[in-house]
């Protein structure tokens, strides 16, 4: 599953609001050196019940509008 989401960094809560098909998804740490995409995983991550290495950054990644990938588990 792919999903649109613009992160916002630097914020005072973790959160994720839907508008539509866009996930805005809001982090407290701040967009350097990769934190802000390591706190958007995380969030993602419990948010649709997955491990971290299921979700993959493919195109964003030094952007605020990012494209998610969601890898579902095989068995």
């Amino acid at each position: 599953m792919k999903i649109s989401v613009r992160v916002k960094p630097n914020m005072k809560e973790d959160r994720i609001v839907k508008v539509g098909d866009v996930f805005t998804v809001s982090v407290k740490e701040p967009a350097r050196e990769g934190k802000a995409n390591e706190a958007l995983i995380n969030i993602l991550s419990k948010y649709f019940k997955v491990t971290k290495s299921q979700i993959v950054i493919l195109s964003g990644i030094k952007s605020k509008n990012k494209i998610i990938e969601i890898i579902p588990i095989r068995r």
